[in-house]
């Protein structure tokens, strides 16, 4: 159940980023953009390997399934410890990621506009990932407790 639990719960998480993120740019003016740091990442990627970047709708949809995959295998790592500390390592990991957010962008080449344009832009990239760090152990949590 220990697997499972992990894996239901870092979905959840990543998908919770994902809606809030989404949800949030259509009526926040200063929410964080981490689509377009991820598009920016995708272009790069594939133009590093001789690949001319698509166009349409195809980057934003390869950037939202590999921002959910890539959040849904980050969350789930918390599943591996022991249930009672699930809340707490929830929080600590949506932090740290909200934290790496802002820290490791620049460094690896990508544009940090779009995630600490204000300083409101900057508190909600660090506050949505803890907060959906919370509810990924919320979920492990829960489904732990059922079984």
């Amino acid at each position: 159940m220990k697997i499972i639990s992990s894996l239901i719960g870092g979905l959840a998480g990543a998908a919770a980023l994902n809606l809030l993120h989404q949800t949030a740019k259509q009526f926040v003016p200063d929410a964080p953009r981490v689509d377009l740091v991820g598009e920016e990442a995708v272009f790069k990627g594939l133009d590093k390997v001789g690949i001319n970047p698509p166009t349409g709708n195809v980057p934003f949809t390869a950037t939202m399934a590999a921002d959910l995959i890539s959040n849904s295998v980050y969350y789930n790592l918390i599943g591996f410890g022991k249930k009672k500390h699930l809340l707490v390592a929830g929080a600590a990991s949506g932090l740290t990621a909200g934290i790496g957010a802002l820290k490791l962008t620049k460094p690896t080449g990508l544009s940090d506009t779009p995630i600490t344009r204000t300083h409101l832009t900057k508190v909600l990239t660090v506050v949505w990932y803890t907060f959906c760090g919370l509810v990924d152990g919320t979920v492990m949590y829960a489904l732990r407790k059922r079984a």
